[in-house]
């Protein structure tokens, strides 16, 4: 394959520099990213024939031949070759190969099985351009994936193997140790052996997509392979079907996006439906137009999900171009980490940046669709766009001058501010409005109750100045908390995503099937019994069970925030709700402490109370 011995650099244009930074960019940048994302992939598998070890070729499945392979198809079918190079599941696989080669392995095949993938995309492409071939490729349990084409079932049970491929007159015989498959002319049609790969189109005219539906690709997956998991007519249909009206409503609510998607969003690879509004997706840099998601619960829910993660795609393109952020300090134990209003966890610098530029997407479709959504869903549509502007502009708020910002990192996120501030006086009607707010809160002093640590000596202060009836607590315990990463933090959303239960469905079975203690099974994972009155404007009787939960021991960390967010109406507890959505780290600690010096609790609310009384009068 020829990829030449002085290349140029991949540079975008100010003018797609400036769309990307506004969180925008049309099909023509997508266009600008796609040329540097061919170059990347042709310098990847040249780094990984230059990885090879000479004599190489011993392996079971030849390498030379495949690149050799491969190259017939550039020389006779560039097309077909182009197609197959730009394939997301290809810039996944060549990624992965190469940093086998270097030590670091993502999957457990062997390093020929994985190096070896090169024929299966080699016989593919051979098989598409109409060449005549014999090549050897991976068997994976008894599976023979043929990138772009489809994929062969063998009677086989060995975990790895090796099948021939042999193509002739545009048929294939794909030949294994326990029997062999036929294929071909038809490559759309389905057979028990063979699995052609779903491809679809979704509108008409001139607003037609091509997009890929993949299930059998080992390489469709992220971070790493897995298996093929062949998706039933009925799931296929229901896919087609969710897809085809999420990008109706892509093309009338975001047409920039929806442009861009044409020519940049190559596939999407399901994966089982979730828990309701509680859907997974995911994008890799390594695999450009490629997109893994949860079945949604409906169509707008997917046309959000793709506007999110085709975000992260033009963003990944962007930083491979361009750093955005310079690496930390050598001396640095470890990484500087944040809040993430979207995450369980703490996150770097870089994964911050991705998720506001996501989310800031998604903000961005939900400002659109609330305006057109049916009148079901239009309660909900202005929720989420209140929610994730509320989130996004707190997040750039907190890192848009980080020093660790390259100048283009400084840009994009100053841009970003700029177009989020115009969003931030859009009107809201008042009961989504409070309720979003509400939730960003909850969501924030979560993550703080289970993540952040007063400093020791501070706590233990505070627990002799409790103990001997001092007035307020000391004021070392104002001192900035530090990072302590909860492992057991999960589901710090659950407010919003009973938020979304009361806006959809008030009277649903939500509001008596939630678990009644906290950690036990319920209908929303990660509810108790005090979340869900919450939700239903239950305070008072919220109040009275979160106050007997964390007068017992061993109070989960995220009761603090719901008993913050209960008291939040009544002025009589005005200061206890002020630390309690502010610094519940400080109630945590402090109970904790007293628990373990004393064995035995304190009243919540008296501690509550206590801790946020304010400073003496010159007491600094």
């Amino acid at each position: 394959m020829t990829t030449g011995d002085h290349l140029p650099f991949h540079r975008l244009s100010a003018s797609g520099v400036r769309a990307l930074a506004y969180g925008e960019g049309g099909d023509a940048v997508v266009a600008e990213m796609l040329r540097a994302e061919r170059s990347r992939r042709l310098l990847l598998l040249r780094a990984l024939d230059g990885g090879l070890i000479p004599g190489g070729s011993d392996t079971p499945v030849s390498y030379t031949a495949a690149w050799a392979l491969l190259a017939r198809v550039q020389e006779c079918a560039p097309e077909v070759f182009e197609d197959v190079l730009m394939s997301p599941n290809t810039g996944m696989w060549v990624s992965l190969a190469v940093r086998r080669i270097r030590g670091r392995a993502y999957e457990e095949a062997p390093q020929w099985v994985v190096v070896g993938h090169l024929a299966a995309l080699a016989a593919a492409a051979a098989t598409r351009a109409g060449l005549d071939f014999s090549i050897n490729v991976p068997v994976r349990r008894g599976l023979v994936p043929l990138p772009t084409l489809g994929c062969a079932v063998l009677p086989c049970h060995e975990r790895w193997g090796i099948a021939n491929v042999l193509g002739q007159a545009g048929r294939l015989r794909i030949t294994g140790a326990d029997g062999e498959v036929h294929a071909g002319p038809d490559w759309e049609r389905r057979e028990p052996h063979w699995l052609p790969v779903r491809r679809l189109t979704l509108g008409s005219a001139g607003d037609a997509k091509t997009l890929v539906l993949e299930d059998l690709d080992p390489y469709r997956a992220f971070p790493r392979p897995s298996e093929p998991r062949a998706l039933s007519e009925a799931e296929a249909a229901t896919w087609e079907s969710l897809l085809d009206e999420a990008w109706a409503i892509l093309l009338r609510d975001d047409p920039q996006s929806a442009r861009a998607m044409t020519r940049g969003l190559m596939q999407v690879a399901p994966t089982p439906a979730r828990e309701r509004f509680r859907p997974h997706s995911s994008t890799a840099g390594d695999a450009f137009g490629g997109v893994t998601a949860s079945r949604p619960d409906d169509a707008p829910q997917l046309a959000a999900t793709l506007v999110h993660e085709f975000q992260h795609t033009k963003l990944g393109g962007l930083m491979h171009l361009e750093p955005l952020i310079r690496p930390g300090p050598q001396d640095q134990e470890q990484e500087e980490l944040f809040y993430a209003p979207w995450r369980d966890d703490p996150r770097p610098l870089g994964g911050l940046l991705q998720g506001i530029y996501a989310f800031l997407g998604v903000t961005r479709f939900w400002r659109a669709h609330r305006r057109t959504a049916d009148a079901d869903h239009a309660s909900l549509a202005h929720f989420e766009f209140a929610l994730w502007r509320t989130q996004v502009w707190s997040t750039l708020s907190e890192v848009r001058e980080h020093p660790r910002l390259t100048p283009l990192g400084r840009r994009l996120l100053g841009l970003l501010s700029e177009r989020c501030a115009q969003w931030m006086d859009d009107e809201v009607p008042a009961a989504e409005l409070t309720l979003a707010r509400e939730t960003a809160q909850d969501h924030a002093a979560r993550w703080r109750a289970h993540h952040l640590r007063p400093p020791a000596t501070a706590v233990d202060e505070a627990v002799r100045a409790w103990e001997r009836g001092a007035p307020r607590p000391p004021a070392v315990l104002t001192a900035k908390p530090f990072l302590a990463p909860d492992p057991a933090a999960e589901f710090l959303n659950t407010a919003a995503v009973l938020a979304r239960y009361r806006l959809t469905d008030p009277e649903g079975s939500w509001r008596h099937t939630a678990a009644r203690s906290y950690g036990a099974p319920g209908a929303v994972h990660g509810a108790g019994e005090a979340d869900v009155l919450l939700t239903c404007g239950e305070r008072a009787a919220a109040r009275a069970v979160l106050t007997a939960r964390l007068s017992a021991r061993g109070a989960p960390a995220g009761a603090w925030a719901g008993l913050g967010r209960a008291l939040a109406d009544d002025p009589a507890h005005e200061a206890a709700t002020r630390l309690l959505l502010h610094f519940p780290e400080r109630a945590r600690a402090v109970q904790e402490a007293l628990e373990t010096a004393t064995g035995r609790t304190a009243d919540p609310l008296r501690l509550a109370a206590w801790l946020g009384r304010p400073e003496a009068p010159g007491a600094r």
